[in-house]
């Protein structure tokens, strides 16, 4: 069997044993509706116009939001990997706001700023923030001294020496933070939509929950699944892709 056939194999069990148990009438199809059902509810849904225009205004959240929190995380986090005294000051605020839940977050910022798109896509840049910035973090304090002594050798200080050999050598660490963050980032999507939208992935669950239709709740977190497994490959392969020059190991 080809090595990307692999990782269709649980997906395809999971359908199938969704297709048996449906089939079968041990669950009733107003609490889990058939693939077939699933199906024929985002054909009619795409038809309408419906499922593009959600899909869209989830997207374009999750990228804005996303691109807020690189922003904010590799500018933050540069300083605070750099300077012990920036770290002794904001390391511990931003640890005590890392452990407070998503969910708590959605009341404080819908009173400030409304239910508007600003206040969705602050949420989503909260949630993609923190795994990029503790991944650049931790690659900066991981770099190898001996690339320091030899920059200082060659006389590389100050600005220059984080340019050409700190954070080229945190740019692994960074990827892998920007990955886990932009996956993160459609979760937070998911708690801001669920509360206060129109429109958007999180809407189309809240309006199945309302009028109780199950298919049009599972098109929602198949659609959510998918997104989340295509951002992460597509992070994925820009890693790949960038850390070619990189001396580690990759398994087979």
């Amino acid at each position: 069997m080809p090595k990307k056939a692999l990782g269709v194999l649980v997906p395809a069990a999971l359908v199938a044993l969704w297709w048996a148990v449906s089939a079968s009438g041990l669950i009733p199809t107003y609490q889990l509706a058939s693939p077939w059902q699933v199906i024929r509810e985002g054909v009619s849904l795409a038809q309408d116009g419906t499922l593009w225009r959600d899909l869209a205004a989830s997207a374009q959240r999750v990228v804005a939001g996303f691109a807020i929190a690189c922003l904010a995380a590799c500018v933050l986090g540069t300083l605070v990997g750099l300077s012990r005294t920036v770290e002794r000051v904001v390391e511990p605020t931003l640890q005590a706001i890392r452990a407070v839940p998503s969910l708590a977050w959605v009341p404080l910022i819908l009173l400030w700023l409304g239910i508007g798109e600003t206040a969705k896509i602050t949420l989503v840049a909260i949630g993609a923030f923190f795994p990029i910035y503790v991944n650049l973090v931790a690659g900066i304090h991981g770099v190898d001294r001996k690339l320091i002594e030899v920059a200082q050798v060659f006389g590389v200080r100050g600005f220059e020496r984080a340019r050409r050999v700190i954070l080229p050598a945190a740019s692994p660490s960074l990827l892998v933070g920007m990955r886990l963050g932009f996956t993160q980032a459609w979760l937070f999507l998911v708690a801001a939509e669920l509360l206060a939208s129109t429109k958007g992935l999180g809407f189309l669950l809240v309006e199945g929950q309302q009028i109780s239709r199950p298919d049009r709740i599972l098109v929602a977190i198949v659609l959510l699944a998918l997104c989340g497994k295509l951002t992460e490959s597509l992070m994925r392969a820009i890693e790949n892709r960038t850390l070619r020059w990189t001396d580690t190991l990759r398994t087979a």
